[in-house]
């Protein structure tokens, strides 16, 4: 696994479009795997592909039992 660079304002990459998940496959297994890793050391509680540069649907989110 692998830190990712998160995109931030005003970067224009994050008014682009994104197309939804065609197929989960080992590729994009890897891709959500380390964007959760990106979003620990953030740290923060959520990660959409976008802020990390790719142009699918996909958000990870981080789990908070008990709350």
């Amino acid at each position: 696994m692998s830190i990712l660079k998160i995109i931030t304002e005003p970067d224009p990459v994050l008014r682009k479009k994104c197309l939804p998940v065609e197929k989960i496959d080992k590729n994009l297994r890897s891709l959500m795997d380390d964007m959760i890793e990106t979003m620990y050391k953030a740290p923060g509680i959520g990660l959409a592909a976008i802020q990390v540069g790719i142009l699918t649907i996909i958000i990870v989110l981080l789990h908070l039992q008990g709350l």
